[in-house]
């Protein structure tokens, strides 16, 4: 899951990269156990001929359903990374078409966290990384241990805004 090096500006350096919890697929996941139960079940039912008609129609429907309901979102969440390197934030998602939102770190005004009562089981949570900008703040669903991604990127501002640029060879 690591950002591509190749992406880096020269004496740029990842502070920390991650992607949503995997708490993410659990409905998904759920949805493709139900759909293929019911497909399984309609199929084992007595009607005839097993090549009938109905029965290839609940395959169809099933296949979309499960390419819709879980291929999706896991495609979504597989190619859905955030990354903060030492200069900048980097918001990158999509397979086949890209998109990706960048804000220099010096344009960032504060990073906070909000964890809720099921995130704490699943120990993640929102980051909301607000900046200069017209767009306000950039709110980061399921982040896992956001509390320490929180720290990590705080230090790295604070380094940052002390004039501390050892770390990055500048």
């Amino acid at each position: 899951m690591s950002f591509p090096q190749r992406l880096l500006n020269e004496g740029e350096s990842i502070v920390v990269t991650t992607r949503t919890h995997v708490k993410a697929m659990i409905l998904p996941t759920l949805v493709a156990v139900i759909v293929l139960a019911v497909a399984g079940f309609a199929s084992t039912l007595p009607s005839g001929d097993p090549r009938t008609p109905v029965l290839w129609a609940i395959w169809v429907v099933a296949a979309l359903l499960l390419i819709w309901c879980f291929l999706r979102p896991l495609v979504t969440w597989l190619t859905t990374t955030y990354t903060f390197t030492n200069r900048r934030f980097i918001a990158r998602a999509g397979f086949i078409a890209r998109k990706g939102r960048t804000i220099p770190l010096n344009r960032i005004s504060g990073v906070d966290f909000d964890i809720g009562v099921v995130d704490r089981i699943f120990r993640c949570g929102t980051l909301v990384v607000s900046d200069a900008s017209e767009a306000g703040s950039v709110e980061l669903h399921d982040i896992p241990q956001v509390e320490r991604v929180q720290m990590r990127v705080a230090e790295e501002l604070h380094r940052l805004s002390s004039g501390d640029r050892a770390d990055d060879g500048t």
